[in-house]
């Protein structure tokens, strides 16, 4: 009897730190001591890709690939998209933004955006999902730049997910490195 309630003890405290594989559906929102809320398994960035890699091209697409899992338990409702590192401050088409279901490469169903915004000074774009995203997708945020960075080099990108709510707390996703090359022509064109 003392070894089951070990073993269950055990189990019950490997899926509390997401050692246990698959968390139940069942499991509801974490909500933290102070009233915010979290991912009870948090969205991952897959992967950030452009469609043009020279410097100073118009016409640009930069891809960032999303996982929320189905343990997440809480919706996606926002995405910020931080330039940590690169010479240049990127211009963006905001009103030109989209987002799908999938991957860059294998596309499914657009996704409704809210406002999208772009700070300057913090060189921060934050992108609004209207309505939120359910756990369980893979999703891509297409940003439309005026035209790529002048100046070659690693740009890095912190990618933040936010669920919905007034208190939230937000989940670091990672970082998306695009390079861009002065005579580097078109390496991927899709």
């Amino acid at each position: 009897m003392v070894r089951q309630i070990i073993r269950l003890l055990g189990t019950a405290i490997a899926v509390g730190l997401g050692l246990g594989g698959v968390i139940p559906s069942t499991v509801q929102a974490v909500q933290l001591g102070d009233g915010s809320v979290a991912f009870v398994q948090p969205p991952d960035l897959l992967e950030a890709t452009t469609t043009f890699d020279s410097v100073s091209v118009w016409g640009a697409t930069y891809y960032f690939t999303i996982a929320i899992p189905k343990a997440a338990s809480e919706p996606l409702q926002r995405v910020t998209i931080h330039q940590k590192e690169g010479a240049d401050n990127i211009r963006y088409r905001l009103d030109d933004t989209r987002a799908f279901v999938g991957t860059r490469r294998d596309r499914g169903d657009k996704i409704q955006l809210g406002e999208v915004t772009h700070d300057r000074e913090t060189r921060t774009v934050t992108v609004n999902f209207d309505p939120p995203i359910p756990p369980g997708r893979a999703i891509t945020i297409g940003l439309r730049p005026r035209a790529n960075p002048t100046t070659s080099g690693v740009y890095l990108f912190g990618v933040t997910a936010f669920p919905p709510g007034e208190k939230v707390r937000s989940q670091f996703m990672g970082f998306g490195r695009l390079h861009f090359y002065n005579n580097g022509g078109s390496r991927d064109i899709f």
